[in-house]
């Protein structure tokens, strides 16, 4: 589920995500979460998604960061 919330920030560092975002066809709000969601995980403060594969033994495999 995700959560809503307000960010402030000044224009410039809107304008830089604007373009990244663009750059990357992302939206700056999809943008915002890519670069948190990436963060998160590097500093290990968010666990890795679970993939189930299909595999003959049926093994839950966890994604790699």
């Amino acid at each position: 589920m995700k959560k809503n919330f307000v960010l402030r920030i000044n224009a410039d560092a809107y304008n830089a995500l604007a373009k990244w975002a663009e750059d990357e066809f992302r939206s700056v709000n999809g943008q915002i979460e890519m670069i948190l969601d990436k963060a998160l995980k590097e500093n290990n403060r968010m666990k890795s998604p679970i993939i189930k594969k299909k595999s003959s033994a049926n093994k839950t495999i966890h994604a790699k960061s």
